[in-house]
């Protein structure tokens, strides 16, 4: 039996992390999403450990919309990738809380 749940979904896109896949995710990211929504993506996003789901991780921190440089924030805070958020936060992408929480 086929597992169509929200998590099991955007983890799958997260494992296979390719740019389509995290493009994916990312379109899915929007202010009137439920908390639910909001924590599923969160999770499957610290799932991306390919190169290419990476860089585009890293593409969206500096050229996607709010909500997408947010996520994008959080996904290289966890992987402390400081260096990374410093250059967001100096071109004002990121907030200082963004950049630097832990």
């Amino acid at each position: 039996m086929k597992n169509n749940s929200p998590i099991a979904y955007y983890s799958g896109l997260a494992q296979s992390g390719t740019k389509q896949d995290v493009d994916m995710m990312m379109k899915d990211l929007k202010k009137k999403m439920t908390i639910a929504e909001s924590k599923f993506i969160d999770y499957a996003l610290g799932l991306i450990e390919t190169e290419e789901g990476i860089a585009r991780m890293e593409y969206y921190l500096f050229y996607g919309t709010q909500i997408q440089r947010n996520y994008s924030a959080l996904f290289f805070g966890r992987r402390d990738e400081y260096a990374l958020l410093r250059r967001a936060y100096e071109q004002g992408l990121i907030d200082g809380y963004q950049a630097f929480s832990r």
